[in-house]
């Protein structure tokens, strides 16, 4: 039998896996924090209504059968731009096995079909090539940033027509 990825909306129950996420100086140097977060519990108490509050926004935790917890995905909706933005981010020992490839298919379904989403955008960090690979792999093009973002490297935005007509 095949390995299972499971993707689950955040819960209370996942948030000590989070925090050792957020606290991973590997897993965050490309977010510019290389030492980690230095996140809490009671904080990640107070995030999570704001993380889950669809059908805006949606945080997912990331499991693999063998590995067991993997990462996050998620994706917010500005409903004035109908644009969603996204994340992932994946344990060391969860890269490399096709999981993010996985889970980050499942947000951008979600934010397009439930997040009401005409675009998603990811905004690498430009030395990170692992994700760039990825978001290539999945059809992300690099786009003039919009003006009603923060000021930023990259911008990589996939349509939803474009995902449609990729999956086709």
């Amino acid at each position: 039998m095949e390995p299972r990825i499971i993707i689950k909306e955040t819960s209370k129950d996942d948030l000590l896996n989070i925090m050792s996420l957020w606290n991973n100086g590997e897993v965050m140097s490309f977010v510019g924090y290389p030492q980690g977060l230095g996140m809490t519990l009671p904080k990640l108490m107070d995030w999570l209504p704001w993380a889950i509050s669809k059908p805006n926004r949606c945080h997912y935790s990331i499991y693999h059968d063998e590995i067991g917890y993997c990462g996050e995905t998620f994706y917010h909706v500005d409903d004035i731009y109908q644009t969603a933005a996204l994340d992932i981010k994946l344990l060391p020992e969860a890269q490399g096995r096709g999981i993010a490839e996985y889970a980050l298919r499942f947000a951008i379904e979600n934010a397009f079909l439930h997040g009401q989403a005409k675009r998603v955008y990811v905004d690498p960090h430009p030395d990170n090539l692992k994700a760039w690979k990825l978001y290539r792999k999945l059809g992300f093009t690099s786009k003039t940033r919009p003006e009603y973002l923060q000021e930023w490297d990259t911008y990589l935005e996939i349509s939803r027509e474009d995902w449609v007509n990729l999956r086709t």
